[in-house]
């Protein structure tokens, strides 16, 4: 062969490793495009899983996994053509290179078609990508918000210790919380949009919950304080007014017939008996705040209250009972008077629009005419009954009452 001859092959076979050359570079760079869209879209299906539970994501990233081996296959195509053959090698023949250069454009056309799928299926998932990252947008901002509480509320607890009151319970109920902070921070990754915004808010509304309680605590000791005061003075002033009921049940004895006080006479006794419990109570009441057991105060308070008012009224009735029975004996007409004006307006009402009344009507509002007379009646003699007197004429009322209240609601719902 002439020098010309090897020049001119030479110079064809330096074409065919350029051309080999541009290929594998060619390849190359469809290489890591696959490689890099591949990356972003494994990020897009995991950011999907974590926002979606549907059928639709579940699909996706089906999707995804059956790209992934088409992927493979075709990287693997790729990376045995590059390394089957050294384009840098001095003796690299050109009929090596020109097969090199094939193999090579073959692997490129295949990475650029499967990349090509790649990005259409990217397109079409697109709408769920959208959905979840607003859903995830969620997630970082409620996390923040129940941290924030919990850091606050734990704030507050400590700076109320630092004045000596105790909150057991409420270190308790934040400490019940770490578990939960705990999965909060794991994420949505692992637990899932939905799950993690909803364990953020029950944090936030635990925590703010404890810090509400936490910042009514010195407030809470200072009332306590004051009710326990209010209620011993109250106990004490209970206890001289029950020292003054004798003197009445006395005025009740000589003045009335014993049925008009036989049901007070045990009052007196009841009420020293009564007050004493409600005194040992407080005294429970008082170690229960030293203690800080703010929940036992609580109720034996209430408990302590709900004495003494029931003590105040017994004690007020020998009084209230007196008060009544001087008026009454004074003028008992003024309760008769009051009852059958009752009666008259229950019997304009029953007769308005109607010229016979209705039995259902009349007979009752007849009835009570006539006990108002028998009460009356009974008065007569030596020691009347006044107390009887009284509670008839109650009873009487409440009966034409209950006949206005029912022909109210008869025309009502007419």
């Amino acid at each position: 062969m002439t020098t010309a001859s090897r020049r001119w092959f030479g110079g064809r076979d330096e074409s065919r490793r350029a051309d080999a050359q541009a290929a594998k570079d060619a390849a190359a760079a469809a290489f890591y495009e696959l490689d890099s869209a591949q990356r972003d879209l494994r990020i897009s299906i995991e950011t999907i899983a974590a926002a979606d539970g549907s059928p639709a994501a579940r699909q996706a990233g089906e999707g995804f996994a059956a790209l992934g081996q088409r992927i493979d296959q075709v990287s693997h195509v790729y990376i045995e053509a590059v390394d089957a053959h050294d384009l840098d090698r001095p003796e690299l023949e050109g009929s090596v290179a020109a097969r090199a250069r094939d193999e090579l454009t073959r692997a490129r056309d295949e990475l650029v078609r499967v990349k090509g799928e790649l990005d259409r299926f990217a397109q079409g998932i697109q709408p769920l990508l959208d959905k979840a990252e607003t859903q995830l947008a969620r997630v970082a901002p409620a996390r923040e918000r129940a941290k924030a509480a919990l850091l606050a509320a734990s704030d507050a607890l400590d700076a109320v210790r630092a004045k000596g009151i105790r909150a057991d319970d409420l270190a308790a109920r934040l400490a019940a919380l770490g578990p939960e902070l705990t999965k909060l921070n794991e994420g949505a990754g692992r637990h899932g949009v939905q799950e993690t915004v909803q364990r953020a808010d029950r944090i936030l509304r635990d925590a703010e919950a404890v810090l509400a309680e936490v910042a009514r605590l010195p407030e809470r000791a200072a009332e306590v304080d004051r009710r326990l005061v209010s209620l011993r003075t109250r106990a004490q002033a209970l206890r001289n007014r029950a020292d003054r009921v004798d003197p009445v049940l006395s005025e009740l004895r000589r003045r009335f017939s014993a049925a008009c006080w036989q049901d007070l006479q045990h009052v007196p006794d009841q009420a020293v008996r009564d007050i004493a419990h409600a005194e040992d109570r407080l005294h429970e009441a008082a170690q229960a705040r030293e203690e800080q057991r703010w929940a036992d105060v609580g109720s034996l308070i209430d408990a302590v209250r709900a004495s003494l008012e029931a003590t105040d009224e017994a004690v007020s009735a020998a009084q209230d009972r007196l008060t009544r029975l001087e008026a009454v004996a004074r003028n008992p007409q003024a309760e008769v008077d009051r009852t059958r004006f009752a009666i008259r307006d229950a019997q304009r009402l029953a007769m308005a629009g109607r010229s016979v009344p209705d039995p259902r009507h009349a007979r009752p509002l007849d009835e009570s005419v006539a006990r108002v007379d028998r009460a009356l009646a009974g008065l007569e003699g030596r020691h009347p009954d006044y107390w009887a007197f009284l509670l008839e004429m109650q009873d009487v009322r409440a009966a034409v009452n209950r006949v206005v209240n029912g022909i109210r609601a008869e025309r009502g719902h007419g």
